[in-house]
């Protein structure tokens, strides 16, 4: 039997926000976990990993539109985002308030030039290394971007907020998919590639946690605390992006 779906769970992100906001919120929130049952896995089975991973890319289908930052990472807003599919052939999804796979899907909007860039870097470093397990994806953004502070779980992010950050985890060297809860279990090399190909792919800022003695261009890639095991993604806005009124 396939487990429940959850239609939201945003604690008291409703504060302050008038109920048309919500009702659309609520009407979102039913399409994504409509989705989310759709793109479910099959319990049991033990299917190849490669009939997994197509089975997974064609469950669900991004919805594409044209998205706009509104504002910096940290005081933003998020305008007509797109929604990362809960997992995809070349990507899982990880919910770090949970700590479990797959994340809630009301963690995974971004701009649509954010989650392209994930899906094609991804799928470029799923070609280039065939051995290598599925890359976690962490959170974006909220629908609507804002604030995701601490209220949304654990220390939440002081950024998060226009759709142009994602946290992507690094691969585990036992090739589980899950977030490495310590350096030595990280795959260095898999996790250097990564951090190559996103900067290569014009990111703004990469913050990687310093343990791991990750490289790349000079003021691009960042060592920061508490980002031992992923890589958190920065786009730079767009020239014409507008001011947070």
């Amino acid at each position: 039997m396939a487990p429940a779906v959850e239609i939201v769970d945003i604690g008291t992100a409703d504060e302050g926000r008038d109920d048309a906001t919500i009702n659309a919120d609520t009407r979102q929130a039913r399409e994504d976990a409509k989705a989310d049952a759709d793109a479910l896995p099959a319990r049991g089975g033990g299917a190849p990993a490669g009939t997994r991973r197509q089975a997974a890319l064609t469950r669900e289908r991004i919805r594409w539109r044209e998205s706009e930052a509104v504002g910096g990472p940290a005081a933003g807003q998020l305008r007509d985002g797109v929604r990362l599919p809960k997992e995809g052939g070349v990507f899982f999804t990880w919910d770090p308030v949970r700590k479990e796979v797959p994340n809630r899907s009301w963690r995974l909007w971004g701009t649509d030039r954010a989650v392209r860039m994930v899906v094609q870097v991804l799928r470029e470093f799923a070609r280039e290394n065939p051995a290598a397990p599925r890359v976690g994806v962490g959170d974006l953004s909220r629908r609507g971007g804002g604030d995701f502070g601490a209220r949304f779980g654990k220390l939440g992010h002081a950024s998060h907020q226009n759709g142009l950050d994602i946290d992507v985890y690094y691969s585990r060297v036992d090739g589980l998919e899950r977030r490495a809860k310590t350096p030595a279990r990280v795959d260095r090399n898999y996790a250097q590639d990564l951090v190559d190909r996103f900067a290569a792919a014009g990111a703004q800022k990469l913050f990687v946690g310093p343990s791991l003695r990750l490289t790349g261009p000079a003021g691009v890639v960042i060592p920061l605390v508490n980002h031992d095991d992923h890589v958190h993604v920065r786009l730079a806005p767009s020239p014409s992006a507008p001011e947070l009124s």
